[in-house]
């Protein structure tokens, strides 16, 4: 018989147990009935069983295995003159050859005395299974064992300072947990911050810090002709139609107000995202990126890896056309417009922009950065690794996924796992 109930068992399961018992019914009956292993339930009862002390009402009983046979004499030092004998239990406690005599129910199944017949004239040691007495020692044990941590002082400050140190760089607990050789399961790693057991402290774990209520206004393009044949179900039906095509999310982000802002680009496949400085958050910026993108790349490789571009509606992409085709006509790539309001249509390149925002908090000016400086940015982020790619890095994936020549002509390469950094630090200016 097959058993699948993995739960603990609960009071009511207790409870049906003594009464089995009671009945003299066997483990294999009692865990038929509650879905149970036959073993769970005898390592229950002789886990949670009551061990009672023989009766004294006509005089303590001596429990010695050996009490019928012994000739011994003064073993309690009280100076008896008769020998040792069942009618006197003192020696036991101070016999070196006691050993007491169990009755043979307690040896083996059903390991108590619940449905012994002889049980009120029985001399000898008894055990009893009771639910309540039972489920409150499991409830103790249970309550303990989650109380404090099972570490060492010398393994907790060992590793704190393995984890420490990394958290306050902007690692992840998850890159952390995957490159280093740590002695505690992830939970209790957040369970060790959450009690200030670490040097590292929740403010230092960017994803624990509540987000501002975002602005639920959002306004459609006023030219919604541009729309037309790009927009989500239309790129729904197109990847249908073509089920390998290689996806790209787009979107921007800004620093300050009126400042430059970063076009960024992910590959859904393998999370790997791109990110260009411009001066300003205008289509002719962003026409400028592609352009520049197909030169170094080539129309070929251009097309091939930009195959389907999905973004929002957004003012710097409303020239569609301009960023489909280049200046002779020829086609690059196909755009694609998210549903007004439905940013979780690209929501993979949305989630990757909390990695920009450890390094450039939303609202900071970006005019002082360079090119090179986003570079060093997106190579820290996509050397992470993610838990969603099997606790690979976006930068492996891509060297799979990719053409070799986009990772050598964007100059992305691959930061060391202790290396990686996500935080304001990367990028200050000396």
């Amino acid at each position: 018989m097959e058993y699948t109930n993995q739960k603990h068992l609960t009071l009511e399961d207790r409870n049906y147990i003594e009464q089995a018992l009671n009945q003299n019914m066997t483990f294999k009956e009692i865990g038929k009935f509650l879905s149970k292993d036959p073993t769970t339930i005898a390592k229950e009862i002789k886990k949670h069983r009551i061990r009672k002390e023989p009766s004294t009402f006509n005089g303590a009983i001596n429990v010695c295995i050996h009490r019928f046979s012994c000739r011994r004499r003064n073993v309690c030092g009280r100076n008896c003159r008769g020998i040792c004998s069942k009618y006197c239990s003192r020696c036991n406690s101070y016999c070196s050859d006691f050993e007491e005599d169990v009755c043979n129910s307690i040896k083996q199944a059903p390991y108590v005395c619940n449905s012994c017949n002889s049980k009120n004239a029985c001399r000898l040691i008894k055990y009893y299974y009771r639910a309540l007495p039972s489920y409150n020692q499991y409830k103790d044990t249970l309550s303990v064992s989650r109380q404090g941590i099972n570490l060492s002082s010398e393994e907790l400050c060992e590793l704190d300072n393995i984890v420490s140190p990394l958290i306050k760089q902007g690692q992840t607990i998850s890159h952390i947990y995957q490159n280093q050789k740590l002695k505690c399961s992830r939970s209790s790693l957040y369970n060790y911050i959450d009690q200030s057991l670490l040097s590292a402290k929740n403010i230092d774990l960017p994803r624990r810090v509540r987000y501002a209520k975002r602005k639920s206004k959002r306004t459609p393009p006023k030219d919604t002709s541009i729309r037309k044949g790009r927009t989500y179900e239309d790129f729904e039906k197109y990847l249908i139609e073509n089920p390998d095509t290689q996806v790209v999310e787009m979107d921007t982000v800004e620093g300050k107000k009126g400042g430059k802002v970063l076009l960024t680009m992910l590959f859904r496949s393998s999370k790997l995202m791109l990110a260009f400085l411009l001066n300003d958050k205008t289509s002719n910026c962003v026409l400028k990126v592609f352009n520049w993108l197909e030169a170094i790349f080539g129309n070929e490789l251009f097309e091939k890896t930009f195959q389907v571009i999905l973004t929002d509606n957004g003012s710097e992409f409303s020239n569609p056309l301009s960023l489909e085709f280049n200046s002779e006509g020829i086609g690059r790539t196909r755009i694609f417009f998210c549903n007004p309001g439905a940013s979780y249509q690209k929501g993979a390149i949305e989630k990757n922009h909390e990695f920009i925002r450890y390094i450039i908090p939303k609202g900071t000016c970006m005019d002082n950065l360079t090119q090179q400086d986003i570079n060093l940015m997106i190579n820290h982020i996509n050397s992470l690794t993610r838990p969603s790619l099997n606790n690979a890095t976006p930068y492996e994936l891509a060297q799979i996924l990719l053409d070799k020549e986009v990772l050598k002509k964007l100059n992305l390469k691959k930061v060391p796992a202790n290396e990686v950094q996500l935080n304001k630090n990367l990028l200050k200016k000396n």
